[in-house]
């Protein structure tokens, strides 16, 4: 029985990772389908190129410092289990390297290639296990401290603080650092629009997300008897209250429909083993307007170029599920209980706060050794023939 429990929960855990490593192909297409067409081949190479980069990391670097794991034995010991620490690495890399493709949505278009790998390995390799140590596995007796000042430990089930805000408050220093596209904002206070280059191919990114999110969300439970029917309910509560709000509060943009169950989606992973679904559908209903309102403010307001809006989709969505499960997991609103609001509320802050320090260290350091923005001419061409030589639509075949 217990070899055919492990085996159970390798291959449960393991179909979780293929899950979340099929959703990065949403994050290239719904990139893909929002810039423009001089910079599609580029989303595509980045979002692969920065998984790969990220895997190096985590494995040699980030998944010791979280874990405190390395896999420098031999591969018999490996095989432990049937092998399920490897597989936990698996699933648990799937989600760090989100954040390197949270934060290419952010800065499309204008950003160096190479400066954006080097950036992905230390954000992967340290940044981020940073806070997932102290978040997921009690480094620093952070969690302890909570747990005896405040009765209960920061809650986040499947990563809407540790995963999504982190992300969304990393990209913001990048997106700041670059500035904005060239011909974005006038001086006399103008905008062009830069419409979205494929709304059928933004619509599928948005959809490949939001399937592979019921793997992100359920399988975070990491092995099989812990899974839980309510975390799939509660994913699909917030995904259609954040769909019907963007589509209201957006006026049936279609950009907004299509990130609308996203938003949703980042705000409900905390909690979405707490919450009851009732509750789920209001966290997943708020993040669908804040998503809409703080992506127009920071657009048009604040002319701040965040390409994707990661910052307002997953730093700021994020951060409210975050918080949220400190109100909607406890019994007093028919969740399950074991939340209380201020662990959630500060430890969302610590994680902004280390996001936000990492993020200009490392942009910061970046930008003054070696740049990070193509040059106007290049951009002008577009990421795809200045970095790639290619384009995603060649104009006319070449004559050999």
């Amino acid at each position: 029985m217990e070899v055919l429990k492990s085996g159970s929960d390798v291959l449960f855990i393991l179909l979780g990772g293929i899950m979340v490593l099929a959703m990065h192909s949403g994050f290239a297409f719904l990139e893909l389908g929002t810039v423009r067409k001089k910079s599609q081949v580029n989303a595509l190479v980045k979002i692969l190129t920065d998984f790969s980069v990220s895997t190096i990391a985590y494995f040699f670097v980030g998944y010791s410092i979280a874990y405190g794991i390395h896999f420098f034995a031999g591969a018999e010991t490996l095989l432990q289990k049937n092998g399920f620490e490897l597989t936990r690495f698996f699933f648990l890399l799937t989600f760090a390297a989100a954040i390197p493709a949270i934060v290419s949505g952010g800065i499309a278009e204008r950003a160096r290639f190479y400066p954006q790998l080097t950036a992905t390995f230390l954000i992967v390799g340290f940044i981020y296990p940073f806070f997932e140590g102290i978040a997921w596995n009690q480094a620093f007796g952070l969690q302890a401290w909570l747990k005896a000042h405040y009765g209960e430990e920061f809650h986040d089930f499947a990563g809407s603080v540790v995963v999504h805000a982190m992300g969304g408050w990393i990209a913001l220093p990048a997106v700041l650092l670059l500035g904005a596209r060239h011909g974005r904002y006038t001086k006399e206070g103008r905008i062009s629009a830069h419409p979205p280059s494929s709304i059928p191919f933004l619509a599928l990114g948005a959809w490949i997300l939001t399937v592979g999110w019921f793997g992100f969300n359920v399988m975070s439970a990491q092995t099989i008897d812990k899974i839980s029917g309510l975390v799939a309910m509660n994913s699909l509560m917030a995904m259609v209250g954040g769909t019907l709000v963007a589509l209201v509060a957006g006026r049936n943009d279609p950009g907004f429909v299509h990130n609308g169950p996203l938003a949703g989606l980042v705000a409900v992973c905390a909690g979405s083993d707490v919450m009851h679904p009732i509750g789920a559908l209001f966290v997943g209903s708020v993040a669908g307007g804040l998503f809409v309102m703080m992506f127009t403010l920071t657009q048009n307001r604040w002319k701040i170029d965040d390409v994707l809006g990661v910052w307002p989709l997953h730093g700021l969505c994020g951060a409210w599920g975050g918080i949220a499960t400190g109100i909607f997991g406890s019994r007093a609103l028919g969740g399950v209980g074991g939340v209380a609001f201020m662990p959630q509320l500060l430890m969302t802050g610590l994680a902004i706060a280390i996001a936000l320090v990492g993020s200009c260290l490392v942009y910061g350091l970046l930008k003054a050794s070696v740049g990070l923005r193509l040059d106007q001419e290049q951009e002008y061409n577009g990421a795809d023939l200045s970095i790639h030589k290619i384009t995603a639509t060649p104009e006319r075949e070449p004559n050999w």
